[in-house]
């Protein structure tokens, strides 16, 4: 919901999981939110970053560290084996 002056004033606003883009509930305490930072040539922190969320259906399944690889890789954070290979 939005006020007169566009600003969203929502007291709850649902996640979506990264992994599996299902909503994560409000009774979900097992999701996770991780904030990767944007890192710089030189390897300082910027004061960007990506978010990735993952349910905890995802988490108990045992997929979130491969879920995570996956979307980091993605994005161009994280680079495989396969990467430097090439």
């Amino acid at each position: 919901m939005e006020n007169s002056n566009g600003q969203i004033v929502d007291l709850y606003l649902p996640r979506k999981c990264s992994a599996t883009n299902r909503l994560i509930t409000a009774k979900d305490h097992a999701a996770v939110q991780i904030n990767i930072a944007n890192v710089s040539d030189k390897g300082i922190a910027q004061k960007s970053y990506k978010t990735v969320t993952i349910a905890g259906f995802v988490r108990q399944t045992g997929h979130s560290d491969e879920s995570v690889n996956r979307l980091t890789t993605e994005s161009g954070y994280l680079k495989g084996v396969w990467d430097a290979r090439e």
